[in-house]
C-alpha cells in the first residue's frame, strides 16, 4: 500500500523539480470530494486549478469516454470524426454566433494558436496586459506580463506590449490585443464594469483575444465571462474537458478565415475521448442548471467570507473567487486549511484563490467558508 510517505520519496527520485513536492497525494476523488495516500478525506475547493468543473469521477464524463474507447480512441487530424464536428457545432451554439473551432490540447496552445492568427493579420505587435497569465510555451509566455515567470528564458518572442489591465492601449497597427475577463493567476482581478466593450471599440482594426480558459465553460456563472462583448478570438480549455486534455480556439468574422492548411496543427488535438468528455461536461451543465446554481452558490460563499476578520476584500464572479487576506499568509493560511481538510489555493502572499466544481453544494460551500473562516481568524 502506497502512503503518502512513500510516495514523496518516490516522487522525489523520479519527477523533476519544477513543482517542488506537492504536500498532498491523491489518489481517489468523488464530486467535490478527495482522499489522500492514507485516507483522508478533503473538500476539494481548487478543482485541478478550475479544471474538474462537473467533479470528480462523473458518472457522466466516465460513461461517455467509455463508451468512445469502446469505439476507437484517436484518429489524429487526417480524419474527420463526428465526436470533435459535434464538440466545435456544440461551441459555437454557446458562443451565440457563426464561427469555426481549433482544436488542442490545452489553455497554452490555445493562446499560443491566437498569437499565430494574430500574426497571420500582417502585422505583428500584439498587446497583453501586466500580470496577465497565457502559459509557458515561448509564445504564450511572451504575452504573460508576469516578469518572474518570463525572466529565465527571455529574450521571447519580439513584438509584445504591455498595458495596464484596466486600461486601454493605443492599438494603430497592431495585430491584436489579449486580455482575461478575470485574471486568474494574478489573484482573481477583476477590471471594472464595462471594460471589454472598451477594449472592443479601441481593437476596431486588431484582433480582440480574450482568454477564457480559467473563467470560460461556466465558471462564473455564465457560458462566456465576456457577455456581449464579440471578441474576434476566444481561447478554451480547463473546465471544457472536465478532467481530460482539451483546448479551443474559437474565431469569429473575418479572423475565422485566417487559419488555412499547413499553418498549425496538433496531433492530439480534437482527441475523440477528449471531446466526448467535453460533450458530457455541457450537457450536464445544461441538464442541471449548473450556471444558475454557480451564481447562487458563488453569492452564498461571498457573503460568509466578506464578513471574516482579516478578510480585505472577495473578489470575482461565480466560483471563481479570490479572497484578499489583510495579513500576508496566504500559504499559512493554505496549509492551515488542507490539514482541516479543505482543499484552497494561495497565489502570493495576500489572495486564496477559490474554484471548486460547479456542482459544489450549499453545505459543502458553507464547510468551506467555516474552516477558511477559522484558518484567517486563528
Amino acid at each position: 500500500m502506497n502512503t503518502t510517505a512513500m510516495l514523496t520519496r518516490r516522487w522525489q527520485t523520479v519527477m523533476s523539480d519544477n513543482y517542488g513536492t506537492p504536500p498532498v497525494a491523491i489518489v481517489r476523488g468523488q464530486g467535490a470530494l478527495v482522499w489522500d495516500a492514507d485516507g483522508k478525506q478533503y473538500l476539494d475547493m481548487v478543482a485541478g486549478i478550475a479544471v474538474n468543473a462537473i467533479g470528480h469521477a462523473h458518472p457522466a464524463i466516465q460513461a461517455a469516454v467509455a463508451k468512445q474507447l469502446g469505439d476507437y480512441g484517436h484518429v489524429s487530424n487526417l480524419a474527420m470524426h463526428p465526436v470533435g464536428i459535434e464538440l466545435a457545432e456544440r461551441l459555437i451554439e454557446l458562443a451565440g454566433r457563426p464561427g469555426r473551432v481549433f482544436f488542442c490540447n490545452s489553455g497554452t496552445e490555445a493562446n499560443e494558436a491566437a498569437f499565430k492568427v494574430a500574426r497571420l493579420t500582417g502585422r505583428t505587435t500584439v498587446y497583453a496586459a501586466q500580470g496577465g497569465f497565457h502559459g509557458r510555451t515561448m509564445g504564450a509566455l511572451s504575452l504573460t506580463g508576469q516578469p518572474p515567470k518570463r525572466a529565465p528564458f527571455e529574450p521571447l518572442v519580439p513584438d509584445v506590449e504591455f498595458f495596464e489591465y484596466g486600461s486601454v492601449p493605443d492599438l494603430e497597427n497592431a495585430a491584436g490585443l489579449i486580455v482575461e475577463p478575470i485574471q486568474g493567476e494574478a489573484g482573481v482581478v477583476v477590471a471594472h464594469e464595462g471594460y471589454l466593450g472598451e477594449l472592443a471599440a479601441a481593437a476596431a482594426d486588431a484582433l480582440l483575444i480574450v482568454d477564457e480558459v480559467q473563467t470560460g465553460m461556466g465558471r462564473t456563472g455564465s457560458w462566456f465571462a465576456h457577455e456581449d462583448v464579440q471578441p474576434d478570438l476566444v481561447t478554451l480549455a480547463k473546465g471544457l474537458g472536465g478532467g481530460l486534455p482539451i483546448g479551443a480556439l474559437l474565431s469569429f468574422g473575418d479572423a475565422a478565415d485566417l487559419l488555412r492548411p499547413g499553418h498549425h496543427g496538433s496531433t492530439f488535438g480534437g482527441n475523440p475521448v477528449a471531446c466526448a468528455a467535453a460533450l458530457a461536461v455541457i450537457d450536464t451543465i445544461e441538464r442541471d442548471d449548473l450556471l444558475s446554481h454557480v451564481t447562487a452558490v458563488g453569492g452564498r460563499i461571498e457573503s460568509q467570507l466578506r464578513s471574516v476578520p482579516g478578510v480585505a476584500q472577495v473578489r470575482g464572479r461565480g466560483l471563481l473567487l479570490g479572497v484578499v487576506l489583510e495579513s500576508g499568509q496566504a500559504k499559512v493560511i493554505e496549509t492551515r486549511c488542507r490539514n482541516a481538510g479543505v482543499l484552497v489555493n494561495a497565489i502570493g502572499d495576500h489572495v486564496i484563490r477559490l474554484a471548486p466544481p460547479l456542482i459544489l453544494t450549499a453545505e459543502q460551500a458553507d464547510q468551506a467558508c467555516t474552516v477558511l473562516g477559522e484558518a484567517i481568524t486563528s
